[in-house]
């Protein structure tokens, strides 16, 4: 058996979405932690603000970690792991949940990240738009023609183009062949060079931060590959910020590993959607509640084969 464990990125956060995990004994008080951490109020930013303040970068990305390392923690299967990915911001959390880092750095990191990508996106409209469906090739030429970036393979017929809002409205008006443009609600071109400035404050804040290399497999978004050592994972995500997801070889060496189970934490539900296109047969639990834990249990254990 090859378990692995799935962390989300930026976008799957939903209003109120912390309300039920919050009701766990201890939970408010280690959100409160978090929210120290951080440097944002992640208790309100989860269970009060409208969509509108917690798709704010400077929130969304701690608020995302923190909810993915706060299931983690309740996941008393977490043994039963070998292997761990994150989806971009993802990553802070699976460098926690795998002792790259430990929890506070990875909560302080993701939130001077998230304020110095948010700070990146106000210097020029930018924006980021998931293509569907298509020839890959055709695809990336037109985003090439356009001056858009391929910002996240994800894998499964989807690419994000980012760049500036008039050429991904050029993308939506002339799209290619056989595809659907889907304007994402992000606040810039995330993982272009649009985001270099937040990439040196990130660099900066990084480097006197103390690693241990991970227990279990944890894979990278620039290739998709192992990484074994803790400080090449965090430099990797201090240069992910500019750079493109690769998730869809991230899944291809979930496949090469002999994947078993997949879990994805909260707040769930998009990257166990790649997988089951992606990765056929392959069962998976999403947490998007506490009441998702046993069904995770069970499966991280082989009790539901």
């Amino acid at each position: 058996m090859v378990n692995i464990a799935v962390f989300p990125g930026q976008g799957s956060q939903t209003p109120g979405f912390l309300l039920p995990w919050l009701e766990r004994e201890g939970a408010a008080e280690t959100l409160a932690t978090y929210s120290d951490w951080a440097g944002v109020d992640l208790t309100a930013a989860g269970t009060e603000w409208d969509a509108d303040r917690i798709r704010d970068t400077a929130v969304a990305q701690p608020l995302i970690v923190a909810a993915s390392l706060l299931s983690w923690n309740m996941l008393d299967a977490r043994d039963s792991v070998q292997g761990v990915a994150g989806h971009s911001v993802g990553e802070f959390a699976a460098a926690a949940a795998a002792g790259i880092l430990s929890e506070e750095d990875a909560l302080r990191l993701v939130g001077i990240r998230g304020r110095a990508m948010a700070r990146a996106a106000a210097h020029v409209e930018t924006g980021m738009s998931a293509v569907i469906g298509g020839d890959q090739d055709a695809v990336v030429a037109r985003l090439d023609e356009l001056g858009l970036t391929p910002a996240n393979y994800n894998g499964s017929g989807q690419i994000v183009a980012a760049g500036t809002l008039t050429s991904l409205a050029a993308l939506a008006a002339d799209p290619p062949a056989g595809t659907r443009v889907i304007a994402l609600q992000v606040a810039g071109a995330f993982h272009t060079s649009f985001m270099a400035p937040a990439v040196e404050s990130l660099r900066t804040a990084a480097a006197d931060v103390t690693t241990t290399d991970p227990v279990p497999t944890v894979w990278s978004n620039s290739d998709g590959g192992a990484v074994s050592h803790g400080r090449a994972f965090l430099d990797a995500l201090v240069t992910q910020v500019a750079s493109p997801v690769r998730w869809d070889r991230c899944m291809t060496s979930f496949a090469d590993a002999g994947v078993s189970a997949i879990v994805e934490l909260s707040p769930a539900g998009t990257l166990v959607g790649l997988a089951k296109r992606a990765l056929r047969g392959v069962p998976s639990v999403a947490l998007k509640s506490p009441d998702d834990i046993e069904s995770a249990r069970r499966l991280l254990t082989g009790e539901s084969a």
